[in-house]
This record gives structure tokens, C-alpha cells and sequence, in this order.
């Protein structure tokens, strides 16, 4: 059973986090929501945490020496319980550590906390991955918040005056996405306007993934409000939406989708991180409601 910790800051700013994946649920500024509802018509989470990979591995599992192990997509520490290491009134740390149910996935001792702090108008959130075994952890790390869009609700106008801005101009194609959520070497063009990306519901087919993207920052922005979000360790970026869904999710990544010519180890995944033992890695968010 998830619990609910709710984190208050000085101007009145809140956000909640719930004890099942450690998944920030609620981030209020001035009386109005800024995370996604979780409806399950659309999708029925708000802001996951990806671990310990991000996206789909080729036939749903991993090898790790001689064995395979199943793996969903995105992995598993979305859907297991994090416990409570310290909590104040706006902030608090969870942690998820590897136990039976882990290694039935992936056979590595690891160590998982996520910490949030609500200050205000703004949410920071800094994970640190660490490797108590022996041996060297191969690991993905996401995030994958959903905004509403548009910020008051309602339907989504194809000229609305919505968009995402990157602190850089990017690379305006993207790798096409595949059966089962692989990676295609074949590449998809992105609508890029310099370091714009106008906002159309149409344009959405499939995520616009980032790999190796030069910003450390993207905006949400929209007519009169713009949700900043601030990258730490995290060089992959994606944008993502439903054809029908009232929200916008901007992602960040260490790692992405395995590509579907892919066969090998975990260890080899492209883009996989080696953590060695005794290691620890951090990585921070920080979102901020603008205007």
C-alpha cells in the first residue's frame, strides 16, 4: 500500500510524492496543479522514476552473463515500494534497495534514494544510485514527468501558443521508434524551429528522443506561464504526449531503448552506465513555474 507525504514550502507551495516508486504525484504553486493527474483514460501515471533501465529491452529481458532475466519497460522501480529514511516539512528521502523481488530482474545489490525538496514555485529532486556489491552495476536512470496542457486544463488547440524550449538549439531528427518500443536506426525529422519546438498536438506520432542533447534546461511554455526544468547527469532528453491526452512530458535520461538490432549483455547496452563497486552516482532535477 502506497502512502502519501505531503511537502509544504514557505510561500505555500506543495508538492506529494507517494511511497510507490517514489513518484512525485502533486506540485501546486498558488493553488493550481502543475503535474499531471494520472488519469488512467490517458495514462494513469504523473511522474515515474525510470530504473534501472530506461525503455524497452529487446525481447522484454536482459542478460547478465549466461542468464536472462525479465524486463518491462522502463524497469522496475516504479512499481515497488521505497521506504521512508528521513522526512522533514518539505522535504523528504526515499530509498529502494535490492531485495527477492529485485533479482528476479536484475541480479545486482544496489542501493536507490530519491530525495525532493519543494521551495518556492519549484520542486528539486536528486537521486543517487549506489553499488554496495562487488561488482561493477550496469544501470539506466529516467525521469518522466507529464505537465497539463494546457496548464488550466481542457482540450489542446493545435495554435495555442504552446511550445518547448531548449537552452540549445538541437538535432532535428530523432530515431524512429519500432515494434515493442526498439529503436530504429532509421531517423524521424523533428519540427525544430532553431531551439523551438512549437507545440501541435498532430506533430506526435511517437516520443522525440534527444540522445546527447547539448541542453541542460527545457520550457514549457505557454501563453502566459512556462514550467523550467533543469537537468543534473542526465544527457538524453525526449518529448512525449498521447494523440488525445491533455498533457506534455518532458523526459530525462542516462540511458534509453535498447536499439532492435541489439543482442548483447546488459553490460553492453549502448548508452548503459557501469557504477563500480562501492560507487555511487548523483543526479538532479529542479523544476521551477515561471511567470
Amino acid at each position: 500500500m502506497s502512502t502519501r507525504i505531503d511537502l509544504t514550502a514557505p510561500d505555500g507551495t506543495t508538492a506529494t510524492l507517494a511511497t510507490h516508486g517514489a513518484e512525485p504525484v502533486s506540485w501546486r504553486v498558488g493553488g493550481a496543479e502543475y503535474l499531471w493527474s494520472g488519469d488512467p483514460a490517458h495514462w494513469n501515471r504523473h511522474a515515474p522514476w525510470l530504473f534501472p533501465v530506461v525503455g524497452a529491452s529487446a525481447g522484454g529481458q536482459v542478460t547478465v552473463g549466461s542468464e536472462t532475466y525479465p524486463m518491462a519497460q522502463h524497469g522496475f522501480a516504479r512499481d515497488l515500494p521505497f521506504s521512508v529514511v528521513e522526512r522533514s516539512a518539505d522535504a523528504v528521502i526515499l530509498r529502494l534497495a535490492d531485495g527477492p523481488e529485485t533479482r528476479r530482474h536484475y541480479p545486482f545489490a544496489f542501493r536507490l534514494d530519491v530525495a525532493a525538496r519543494v521551495r518556492p514555485a519549484g520542486l528539486d529532486l536528486e537521486v543517487t544510485v549506489a553499488n554496495p556489491g562487488d561488482a561493477p552495476l550496469p544501470y539506466a536512470l529516467g525521469f518522466h514527468p507529464a505537465f497539463p496542457w494546457p496548464f488550466a486544463g481542457g482540450a489542446r488547440a493545435k495554435d495555442g501558443g504552446y511550445a518547448v524550449e531548449f537552452e540549445q538549439a538541437e538535432r532535428p531528427f530523432a530515431p524512429q521508434v519500432g515494434p515493442g518500443g526498439l529503436l530504429l536506426r532509421a531517423e524521424q525529422p523533428i519540427p525544430l524551429v532553431g531551439s523551438t519546438l512549437p507545440l501541435d498536438p498532430e506533430i506526435f506520432t511517437e516520443a522525440f528522443v534527444f540522445r546527447n542533447a547539448k541542453s541542460r534546461r527545457m520550457r514549457f511554455t505557454g501563453p502566459d506561464k512556462a514550467i523550467r526544468m533543469e537537468m543534473e547527469e542526465f544527457p538524453h532528453l525526449a518529448v512525449w504526449t498521447k494523440p488525445t491526452a491533455p498533457f506534455l512530458s518532458l523526459e530525462c535520461w542516462t540511458g534509453y531503448a535498447d536499439w532492435a538490432d541489439f543482442s548483447g549483455p546488459l553490460q553492453e547496452r549502448d548508452s548503459q552506465r557501469l557504477l563500480p563497486p562501492g560507487g555511487q552516482a548523483r543526479h538532479g532535477v529542479r523544476l521551477t513555474l515561471e511567470g
